[in-house]
């Protein structure tokens, strides 16, 4: 005997801030009255008029979107329309899960008063058969074709054997139907389905039929929104040309490549599936021009650097090219800095250009350097993988207290790769990021030191249950050269702070030169943290660290600092404040970093 496929249900609305404000108004009063009647006796709670005795996995059901009496019944009268409602309403409600005959009995009252309303839900209905059926241009004998029927029948959800559910049911129609839409076929629709269910064996025979439709092709890009730029901005990222099959991924492709330029605040592509234009269907892309300037301003304070403010400056429309400008200014108790940057779109593969200008002084740990540096660069981002290969020229003059002052430059050709795969990219818990860079300069190209600077870095993220996160990092870094003098400090390395080895103050490990510690041509630090988190934003960490720098690997000294710290996932980003002691000297140190953007 068919049942009905589709069950409609009103969920009894829930008005919280309604009930909060007249609970707020009548407490006074009902506190008033409690003490003006406190001389009378306090009245029991009484129990409910009808409790619900239902297996335990249908309980929550139940709770939720059936209601009972608050009251007892007044007589016979008002029993039988209750009854007449619980039939009805259990009924559909147990239906979605597969319960097609249930017995729905209310028992007499008992010495407290209290009536059970006993819901027997009867056997379940089990999936014994599935029909999936196809029409239209998909059920071409075509070698493809045929295969692509048998891939869409096998990943069909719902399978013989499995209980009947109604939003089982609904799921697994919604990817059957995804499945064909998603290539060539944007009409596809659900021609007919059934779902047939015999109460007395409690078998459910499903049938679907699905029409595919005409296969779709590109036709033009249509765009609407679009004001201060040219439509090359946007068809030029189009991952199709016209004529070519369609494919939803590649529309979804579009719009994120559309979505990720700060000249638009949205965008929204889709195709029309129209069947009169399936052989050319128009492609129209929504879009919101986003503010072409701005201006923002944040402080901060970091352990490393101290102190800071900052102020940055971006215009998307750049000399109306559509071109990035970034500008800022920072100013840090250690390091004062001033830079530019003029930013290419990226084009269809996500490459760019990007040249630079920046202007900066430090002062750490004795030395001071005042660097001028300008700089070309190609970027590209696909998928997971980050690359850049820049040409930069630079001037740095350091000075190390009680040292010898040095001015010099250097052409350097500078080459790196990031590789980013974490399930979180601001609050990583899973997975790894890998960073490599190789840079160098000769004296034949305008460098006053031959070398080569090789780094590497690797960091992993592996959770423990759902509380505890195992954090390790590794990196090393290496400068061919027969010396230090004559090669600028962004190519040596020093050691110790935040994100190297704490319990040891920022930069603190290198060469002793002076009073002043410089960079040396050698360096190797890790880590190893483990993680709970309490609650979803606070944790807390305990870690040790490893590492140092030198001039050769001969002279080089590993130090070790070890501690403990307290996790913040904080709404401006993850913030990390550490204790940490340096085994070499036995001092504590704090470590902190926070910066806030307005």
């Amino acid at each position: 005997m068919p049942l009905a496929e589709y069950f409609t249900y009103i969920y009894p609305a829930r008005i919280w801030k309604p009930t909060f404000i007249l609970v707020f108004i009548l407490f006074p009063l009902a506190t008033g009255m409690g003490m003006a009647g406190a001389h009378q006796p306090e009245a029991k709670d009484k129990p409910a008029p009808v409790t619900i005795s239902v297996p335990e996995s249908l309980r929550d059901l139940l709770k939720t979107h059936f209601r009972l009496p608050s009251a007892p019944f007044a007589d016979d009268i008002a029993r039988a329309t209750f009854m007449r409602r619980a039939q009805q309403e259990i009924s559909a409600l147990l239906a979605t899960e597969g319960y097609f005959t249930p017995t729905i009995t209310l028992h007499p009252a008992s010495p407290d008063g209290t009536e059970v309303l006993e819901v027997a839900p009867g056997p379940r209905a089990v999936v014994t058969e599935v029909s999936i059926e196809f029409k239209g241009d998909l059920t071409t004998d075509e070698p493809e074709r045929r295969a692509r029927i048998a891939k869409l029948r096998s990943a069909w959800a719902l399978r013989v054997g499995e209980p009947f559910r109604s939003p089982a049911w609904e799921e697994a129609k919604a990817a059957l139907i995804s499945g064909v839409a998603q290539e060539d076929y944007a009409a596809a629709v659900i021609d007919e389905s059934r779902a047939e269910v015999d109460p007395v064996s409690s078998h459910a025979r499903l049938t679907v039929t699905v029409d595919s439709g005409p296969p779709f092709r590109y036709g033009s890009i249509v765009i609407k929104g679009l004001n201060r730029y040219d439509q090359t901005l946007v068809s030029g990222l189009a991952p199709f040309k016209p004529g070519d099959p369609y494919r939803r991924d590649q529309l979804n492709a579009f719009q994120t490549k559309l979505q990720n330029l700060a000249q638009f605040s949205s965008v929204v592509v889709n195709i029309e599936p129209g069947l009169a234009t399936h052989q050319a269907a128009p492609v129209e892309v929504v879009l919101s021009e986003a503010q072409s300037q701005r201006v923002s301003f944040g402080a901060g304070y970091s352990s490393n650097t101290g102190a800071r403010g900052e102020i940055n400056y971006s215009n998307y429309d750049f000399l109306n090219r559509a071109l990035r400008l970034s500008a800022g200014l920072r100013l840090e108790q250690k390091r004062q800095t001033l830079s530019a940057t003029v930013d290419s779109v990226p084009n269809l593969k996500g490459r760019w250009f990007s040249l630079g200008t920046l202007a900066d002084r430090t002062f750490i740990q004795e030395l001071e350097t005042i660097r001028q540096r300008i700089g070309i660069s190609r970027n590209q981002i696909v998928g997971k993988l980050e690359t850049r290969a820049g040409l930069n020229w630079q001037r740095e003059d350091r000075q190390p207290t009680g040292g010898l002052r040095q001015v010099t430059q250097t052409l350097a050709l500078d080459g790196q790769l990031h590789y980013r795969s974490v399930d979180n990219r601001l609050f990583p818990r899973d997975g790894s990021v890998t960073e490599l860079r190789v840079g160098g300069g000769s004296r034949q190209l305008l460098s006053d030191q031959d070398f080569l600077r090789t780094y590497v870095r690797h960091q992993f993220w592996q959770p423990i249950g759902k509380r505890h996160v195992l954090f390790l990092r590794g990196e090393a870094g290496y400068t061919f050269a027969d010396s230090r003098f004559g090669i600028p400090q962004e190519y040596l390395f020093r050691a110790g702070g935040i994100q190297s080895v704490r319990g040891y103050d920022f930069n603190s490990l290198g060469v002793q030169e002076g009073q002043a510690i410089v960079g040396g041509r050698v360096m190797t630090t890790g880590s190893i943290e483990y993680n709970h988190w309490l609650t979803n934003e606070w944790g807390a960490a305990i870690f040790t660290d490893a590492g140092g720098a030198a001039d050769s690997l001969q002279r080089l000294d590993i130090s070790v600092g070890y501690g403990g710290g307290i996790r913040w996932r904080s709404p401006v980003g993850p913030l990390a404040l550490d204790l940490a002691r340096g085994h070499s000297d036995g001092k504590l140190r704090l470590h902190f970093s926070i910066a806030v953007a307005f």
